[in-house]
């Protein structure tokens, strides 16, 4: 190493330092991004499931209270029921729910 004016030795990090420090970063996103897109795809799936036991939910209010179960237009269109208005699939914001012949809400996702 070269000294400095004062005579001591020169401080800083060498090329070779800052690639080694380089290469761990990329070996740890090369382990860290694969999970968190695997969390990103569960985290949407369960939003999904949610969305479907909410709309479940409030199919059972509504039969409490009128006697009858509604069709998923008229139930996302009383805003006493989705005041926010019809819940999105998070999985796939194209697909639709639906009702089974028991009146479940499903998902075509």
């Amino acid at each position: 190493m070269e000294k400095n004016e004062k005579g001591g030795k020169r401080r800083g990090i060498t090329l070779i330092e800052l690639l080694i420090v380089v290469i761990i970063l990329g070996a740890l996103a090369a382990l860290a991004i694969p999970r968190i897109s695997t969390s990103a795809t569960t985290a949407k799936q369960n939003t999904c499931a949610t969305n479907i036991d909410i709309i479940n939910s409030q199919m059972e209010i509504y039969f409490a209270e009128h006697g009858s179960y509604p069709t998923l237009v008229n139930l996302f269109a009383d805003a006493n029921y989705f005041p926010d208005g019809a819940p999105v699939c998070a999985v796939d914001a194209a697909a639709t729910y639906s009702l089974n012949a028991h009146n479940r809400a499903t998902c075509s996702h």
